[in-house]
């Protein structure tokens, strides 16, 4: 469960614990869908998982990978109770559902509760703010050099970590097709920057990239 949780008294915890269901999910699987009721709230306990807008023609754009034990709540909260992104699993993963009245009754009990809260959603927002900035003033190089650092600094924290992300799905993260996305990581790897198997990639050059994303 999510570290926001730490911030409940021992009352308001046996509140939230009679009134959440755990649910494991394989690679792949729908966790959230866009658009549906928001019944609930959840919190990442295992696994990754992907949360994304889901836009015209089929095409999406990832705006963040959920790591445990990410809390995931969204403005429906508080205003029309709908889930506003989707959410899918990358890998095999564990998630908390926590009834959305509960949630919000504790929300309006605990102010230190709520405050960290407000925190972590901020800097959620701020996270798109950032990402938006990116992707419409950066070339694509410079926007897949900004997807793959986020995954080497925010996501693994080591240069050499498995292909959770499919070609397609590194080209909704970056903002762009899928052949130019190709196109790009093959340029890369030309380069000597980065390697890529069927399951794992390694960053090679990790001042290479920084100085892409660095001049756009």
């Amino acid at each position: 469960m999510s570290n926001l949780f730490s911030f409940l008294d021992p009352e308001e915890l046996k509140f939230v614990d009679a009134n959440k269901i755990h649910v494991n999910f394989k690679a792949g699987e729908m966790i959230k869908k866009q658009g549906t009721f928001m019944s609930h709230v959840l919190s990442i306990n295992s696994g990754l998982a992907k949360l994304y807008l889901e836009g015209i023609e089929g095409r999406s754009a990832i705006l963040r990978i959920v790591k445990p034990t990410s809390f995931i709540g969204g403005p429906g909260i508080y205003h029309d109770q709908r889930h506003h992104f989707s959410i899918t699993a990358l890998l095999d993963s564990s998630v908390c559902f926590i009834d959305l009245q509960v949630f919000k009754k504790v929300l309006s009990g605990n102010q230190r509760f709520a405050e960290e809260f407000l925190k972590d959603f901020s800097r959620d927002v701020l996270h798109v703010y950032n990402r938006l900035i990116y992707l419409t003033q950066k070339q694509m190089p410079g926007r897949m050099a900004d997807a793959l650092l986020y995954l080497h600094e925010e996501i693994f924290q080591q240069p050499k970590f498995p292909m959770v992300l499919s070609r397609f799905e590194l080209a909704e993260l970056s903002a762009m097709s899928r052949e130019s996305a190709v196109k790009v990581l093959r340029d890369f790897q030309k380069e000597g920057f980065l390697r890529i198997s069927d399951h794992e990639m390694e960053i090679l050059d990790l001042e290479a990239l920084q100085n892409i994303s660095r001049i756009g």
